[in-house]
């Protein structure tokens, strides 16, 4: 069983630009998804901003990124909410677990959303196996998934 826990940094349009950056400076590959590739459509405002990016370097380097949709606006917490069906933010990163397998995976759920606030449910997403955010009970926001 392996499990990694990366930070997982929020952006209003620069995430590619980030990431380019961070693996100039620490080597690597450059992965990215943009919401045009999961569906939206092409000519939509933001289609070509990262929704899921990372940096991964052959001596263990790795981050993770994305481009918030829409305007960064304050929840009543001043963290995180859902507008329209997304999560928008204000916080600068999330932390990232990712697991080889759902159950795997659901028991960090589980035992992490203990006392805290489920952003998005845990369940099946079209880009990994398993999928859900939560703030915990300490205000730390967790993004958890299943490696595809």
């Amino acid at each position: 069983m392996a499990v990694n826990a990366v930070v997982h940094l929020n952006f209003h349009g620069e995430a590619r630009e980030a990431l380019e950056f961070y693996r100039s400076v620490f080597g690597g590959e450059v992965r990215v998804a943009t919401y045009g590739d999961l569906g939206m459509p092409a000519d939509a405002p933001g289609a070509g901003n990262v929704v899921f990016g990372q940096v991964v370097g052959e001596n263990g380097f790795r981050v993770m990124a994305y481009d918030v949709p829409g305007e960064a606006v304050a929840s009543p917490a001043g963290r995180t909410t859902r507008k329209n069906g997304m999560t928008v933010t204000t916080e600068k990163f999330f932390l990232s677990v990712q697991g080889e397998s759902v159950e795997e995976v659901g028991e960090f759920w589980k035992k992490l959303s203990d006392g805290g606030t489920v952003i998005e449910e845990y369940g099946p997403a079209q880009w990994a196996p398993a999928f859900g955010m939560l703030t915990d009970r300490f205000g730390v926001t967790w993004v958890l998934d299943v490696a595809a």
